[in-house]
């Protein structure tokens, strides 16, 4: 990759050469910032809460740690787990839904938009109704499972059409299985008197992030980074059509069911520890697109740090909006997320056709 400001990769089409612009300058900067403003929150994160406490004392409590001082024991148990998950789980549904939107071609794709968030809240229900004192271990195989088999419906469904699957039947059957599996996961909790969990955990929230959630989701959602960013370039190939990719001598279909795979593994574990936060990974990739150009190799770690930025201080805003309570950090992105989504539908609705 070169160095300059722009850069630009040509891929033969039937048009030609299609351009792939990438701006490696801004994504470097977007990078050692954005881990900065990251480093900076995950601080502010662990201060502020029902009861607020000084940066210095967050300090100590990480490098002098005192387990015989009740804050330092409040910032290692509660508060420290909860930044970090909030950190990740921002990672996790960003990356999911650069993916989505690379592979798909749609400018609307979102694991919450999609579907994934839905069904890997159908199989939490599940695991809540049948088997309430499992392991998160498996409660997230769960989640896993559940996100998978709304993919395949979602796929399946928007596939039904002879001229095949296009951008707007897949937003529409992702609405239709959203709307669906909602129902069925409500439907189990009131059969089986769950509605207050299941209430609680649909708002989203990172509160009850745990370090024992953080150890059994971290290994599982690193796996899926490293894999999205090994599958980066065939991501940008396959973002230019699958006929540019497969003359380039692309397996498509291969890159498609890997990309899915590590969709499914993202989505399903940020659901299953803070439960279906949507928008985020509708949002975080375009501006990254917008910032950083259209080379994947660029996106999804760009967008990994924004998504990071973006949940985390959503989350110290959440309990900031109206202390000593706290506002659904799912309602707060929400409120963001719900007009770009009218935006874009408008300003890209010759992509969906």
């Amino acid at each position: 990759m070169a160095s300059s400001t722009h850069s630009t990769l040509q891929a033969p089409s039937d048009e030609g050469n299609t351009p792939v612009q990438s701006r490696p300058v801004a994504a470097a900067a977007i990078l050692v910032l954005g881990i900065a403003a990251i480093l900076f929150g995950l601080m502010v994160s662990v201060s502020v809460g029902a009861a607020d406490i000084r940066l210095a004392t967050v300090w100590e409590a990480v490098f002098r740690f005192n387990p015989e001082l009740p804050q330092h024991q409040v910032i290692r148990e509660l508060r420290i787990p909860r930044a970090a998950a909030g950190a990740l789980v921002g990672a996790c549904f960003a990356v999911a839904g650069a993916i989505m939107q690379g592979m798909t071609r749609n400018p609307l794709a979102d694991s919450g938009l999609l579907g994934l968030n839905a069904g890997a809240g159908v199989g939490l229900a599940l695991a809540f109704a049948f088997a309430p004192s499992l392991s998160f271990t498996y409660i997230m195989m769960y989640c896993f499972i559940g996100a998978a088999v709304a993919s395949l419906l979602v796929f399946g469904i928007g596939s039904l059409s002879h001229s095949g699957l296009t951008p707007l039947r897949l937003t529409l059957a992702g609405a239709a299985v959203s709307a669906m599996l909602l129902a069925v996961s409500q439907g189990i909790a009131i059969l089986y008197s769950l509605s207050q969990d299941i209430a609680f955990w649909m708002a989203g929230g990172i509160g009850g992030a745990s370090w024992k959630q953080l150890r059994i989701m971290f290994p599982w959602v690193a796996a899926a980074l490293i894999g999205s960013l090994i599958l980066s370039r065939s991501i940008t190939l396959l973002s230019l059509g699958r006929d540019v990719a497969a003359g380039l001598g692309q397996r498509t279909r291969l890159v498609q069911t890997a990309g899915m795979i590590i969709v499914v593994i993202l989505a399903g574990a940020a659901v299953s520890t803070v439960g279906p936060i949507a928008f985020v990974g509708l949002m975080v990739p375009h501006i990254t697109r917008y910032l950083v150009g259209v080379d994947y190799r660029w996106i999804i770690p760009c967008s990994a740090v924004l998504g990071s930025i973006l949940v985390l201080f959503a989350d110290i805003a959440a309990r900031m909006i109206n202390a000593p309570y706290e506002t659904p950090i799912g309602a707060l992105i929400a409120v963001l997320g719900v007009p770009f989504f009218i935006y874009l539908a408008g300003k890209r609705k010759g992509e969906l056709q």
